[in-house]
């Protein structure tokens, strides 16, 4: 059975999700990225310009690319996405049809090579703040990352 696995605990009372448009959602990681751009880019708007960096941008791009990527790859598929923010932080969840957890791949074969793939869970444990694995009603899981909005 999947569990909830935190690095940090986070009080989600006061996100504010941003308004999804009609249909099934973003399926890939560039449709993805772009309801993660629009996001920020509304949070640069009503904030101060330099408030969320071209850093924090960029890392949130990548962390979303590599949640959708891996949802598409080990899960089944993307089943949902959400991107929040609120005052200091921005969170993307991404749900997939597997129950099974996130695990780092070796990067070296059997003969010493480097493989090909398998750092998009580093990555994004690396860039977030705090990472969620829920388990969903309907099946499969949610996986949440949250980046600050300035790096620190």
């Amino acid at each position: 059975m999947l569990g909830e696995q935190r690095k940090h605990p986070i009080d989600a009372s006061s996100a504010s999700a941003r308004p999804q448009r009609p249909g099934p959602g973003p399926r890939s990681p560039a449709e993805v990225r772009e309801e993660v751009r629009l996001a920020l880019e509304e949070a640069r708007r009503s904030r101060r310009r330099d408030a969320v960096g071209d850093d924090v941008v960029g890392d949130a791009l990548l962390v979303a690319s590599e949640l959708t990527t891996n949802a598409m790859l080990h899960g089944g598929g993307v089943t949902g996405f959400e991107v929040s923010l609120d005052d200091g932080d921005v969170r993307l969840s991404v749900s997939d049809r597997s129950q099974e957890l996130p695990t780092p791949k070796q990067h070296v074969d059997e003969r010493g090579f480097m493989r090909a793939g398998g750092h998009g869970w580093p990555i994004v444990c690396r860039l977030a703040r705090d990472i969620t694995i829920s388990e969903l009603g309907t099946g499969g899981k949610r996986i949440t990352a949250v980046l600050p909005l300035v790096r620190q």
